[in-house]
């Protein structure tokens, strides 16, 4: 495939992202701190993101395991993702830590376990787009500068 294809692809692909509601003005943020001392910068923070919210993720399931339910525990956990989760812009997963703690202010049990569900497969879903996204990045290579797709 052609360069100019590979760069128009890409593009797209993360338009569709934030079209999608994946991602917020923050990952605009993070591209902008790149530059050719760090050319793979965002890819390795989201990198980093992604090995610390499974850790937090496998920590929020063993709180969920446990009985009683310790909500405070449970909503510190989900306090920090939810902090992560801000840091890269990902906003979809934001928003339902945001809904699982309201869950755990409220001591709802079912309300949780539903939330945690849906986060799980939010962030399997960013996952898999984030890394077919940056998969074509390396094939189109360094960029110049950031740049917003034109609304």
């Amino acid at each position: 495939m052609e360069y100019s294809n590979l760069r128009r692809q890409a593009a797209y692909m993360k338009k569709s992202l934030f079209d999608q509601g994946y991602l917020d003005e923050q990952f605009y943020q993070l591209e902008e701190l790149q530059d050719d001392v760090s050319p793979n910068f965002v890819e390795e923070v989201v990198t980093l993101f992604f090995r610390d919210s499974a850790r937090l993720i496998s920590n929020i399931e063993q709180a969920l395991d446990k009985c009683p339910q310790e909500f405070s525990k449970l909503n510190a956990f989900v306090h920090q993702l939810k902090g992560s989760t801000s840091s890269i812009g990902a906003s979809r997963l934001k928003n339902e830590c945001t809904r699982f703690r309201d869950y755990c202010d409220e001591e709802n049990l079912e309300g949780c376990l539903k939330s945690f569900q849906k986060l799980k497969r939010e962030h399997a879903v960013l996952r898999q787009k984030l890394e077919s996204y940056f998969q074509l990045l390396r094939q189109v290579g360094p960029v110049e500068k950031a740049t917003r797709p034109s609304m």
